[in-house]
């Protein structure tokens, strides 16, 4: 295994992102579904503001995951994304490396961190591309 790879390398540059203001829940419960993704990037001028995630959604859906019941998109009117979203992100620069990302992960309760470069979003790497990325060592 490399030492010191940057983060770079294993994260997913192009990101699907969110506006609080010009997008609703029911849009971003559509670009999970589509993209088959868990982890969204809240932005306001390239700048992320939060991360709203597929389980923030059906928290605020009432639905039982379990059941895979449809999620009424009814409920989404009550809410924004600026209410939903977790706010105060950590991210990492796109100087870390992929060590000091898998440890920073391991250390919080979160799956998913923006990569920024001069405070704007560049990328997301998620414990999934880590887990990939081990096993390729293999």
């Amino acid at each position: 295994m490399k030492k010191r790879m940057p983060i770079t390398t294993i994260m997913t540059k192009d990101v699907i992102t969110l506006n609080p203001i010009a997008d609703s829940l029911e849009k971003a419960e559509f670009l999970f579904k589509k993209h088959k993704i868990r982890h969204i990037p809240i932005v306001e001028n390239a700048k992320v503001i939060g991360m709203l995630s597929y389980n923030d959604l059906l928290r605020v859906s009432f639905v039982d995951a379990v059941l895979e019941k449809q999620i009424d998109t009814v409920v989404y009117s009550l809410f924004t994304i600026d209410q939903v979203m977790v706010k105060n992100v950590f991210s990492v620069s796109v100087t870390a490396t992929i060590k000091e990302v898998a440890e920073m992960l391991a250390k919080h309760e979160f799956h998913a961190l923006p990569v920024v470069d001069n405070d704007e979003l560049v990328g997301i790497v998620t414990t999934t591309d880590l887990i990939n990325y081990l096993l390729e060592q293999f």
